[in-house]
């Protein structure tokens, strides 16, 4: 089984780094590039291609290995460094630790691979510091950045990476990853992958878990039921609920696999009181993982607003009887109706309202307060009442 199996619609991506894993396995690693940048659209699969990459270079054949692909995936490998951002923003004490690591030789691998998820949340000054690094590494160590597009980065950064492109996977190719790789029954995949507009991550959360698809389709039916300024109010906060309970159950399985992880790891058994001399480190997890929680709960709100989206897209759609696929043609119905209590250019106005929460919640404006303002701009009388008006 080859390390880029579980990986869909990034054929000419794969061929790049799978080239590059083969040259550095030939031992000619001073031909290959040793800092690249992966950018592509959320969901298009930068993370799973950067692990697989990692998996590449580590085990020392283009296709990787299952005990080096296991480690991996599990972030246990002792050649492997993660930086994901666990808060809004990575700052340049974040890096330090990580950039000393990068010196070390590689313990069993071929390589050491160093992996910074969202590289767009470096500040300027945590950009500045990895520099010299990203121009000389050591020769057997890999710097892998992500992020959505280049223009993240400073240009010092960009100068001194090889970068990748990735392009979105179609629904089809998502909807096949889902019947390959988990299971799913074609016609849940095809609609999960559609729902999730070809968002790996988040295609595979509907197709999994019937809780998520039932959030999702309460968040879309309150959207069509806005029809006064109090109801508005009343959804905005339910939708903080629902993105709320979407965070809750992304992350609360992960923290426990993390504390019983790091209790296994300091030689304690489950159960057992942990020593003072100890707590400090589990500390430190817990401040990680609540930092995580604030993040994830942001992040499902987005998630929100970019279902949203797509649902006022498949209603102005409606409304200019275009010809284009419905992201939520089970809902066809209640969307015609929508779309008949409205003007083109009011759900237009909705869609940008629906953008510019987004860009206020990232620039840290309260979300009750952006979700409410958006959702004023969805009020739509029923036909009957905007007949009677």
């Amino acid at each position: 089984m080859s390390v880029w199996d579980e990986l869909t619609g990034q054929e000419p991506a794969i061929g790049v780094f799978r080239a590059a894993a083969a040259a550095a396995g030939d031992g000619a690693s001073q031909q290959m590039t040793h800092s690249w940048l992966i950018t592509g659209p959320p969901g298009s699969g930068r993370s799973n291609l950067a692990y697989a990459f990692a998996t590449a270079l580590i085990a020392g054949d283009p296709d990787g290995d299952e005990p080096t692909r296991i480690q991996v995936e599990v972030r246990s490998h002792p050649d492997l460094h993660v930086l994901a951002t666990e808060g809004v923003i990575i700052k340049r004490d974040d890096v330090r630790e990580i950039v000393k690591r990068s010196h070390y030789a590689p313990s069993v691998g071929r390589h050491r691979v160093i992996i910074v998820e969202d590289a767009d949340r470096m500040t300027e000054q945590t950009s500045n510091f990895l520099l010299k690094e990203l121009e000389e590494p050591p020769e057997r160590t890999v710097w892998i950045l992500c992020a959505p597009s280049e223009a993240d980065l400073i240009p010092t950064i960009r100068s001194r990476v090889r970068t990748v492109r990735l392009q979105m996977p179609t629904v089809a190719e998502v909807a096949a990853l889902l019947v390959r790789r988990d299971g799913v029954d074609e016609a849940l995949a095809e609609r999960s992958a559609r729902e999730a507009q070809c968002h790996i991550g988040m295609a595979h959360r509907l197709a999994t878990s019937e809780e998520a698809r039932d959030r999702r389709a309460e968040t879309l039916r309150l959207a069509l039921g806005v029809r006064s300024a109090a109801t508005a109010v009343a959804t905005a906060a339910r939708f903080l609920e629902i993105a709320g309970d979407d965070a809750k159950a992304i992350t609360e399985l992960r923290d426990a696999e993390e504390r019983a992880h790091a209790l296994h790891s300091l030689g304690l058994a489950p159960g057992q009181a942990v020593p003072a001399a100890l707590r400090p480190q589990l500390k430190a997890l817990e401040d990680d993982q609540k930092r995580r929680a604030t993040r994830s709960l942001r992040d499902g709100i987005d998630r929100i607003l970019v279902d949203l989206a797509s649902l006022y897209r498949d209603v102005l759609l409606i409304q200019l009887d275009a010809e284009v696929d419905l992201v939520n043609r089970e809902i066809a119905e209640p969307m015609r109706r929508a779309a008949a209590s409205a003007t083109p250019a009011q759900t237009l106005a909705t869609l940008d309202a629906i953008q510019e929460a987004r860009e206020r919640i990232e620039g840290n404006v309260q979300p009750a307060l952006a979700l409410e303002a958006m959702l004023v701009s969805a009020i739509r009388p029923t036909v009957n009442e905007r007949g009677a008006a």
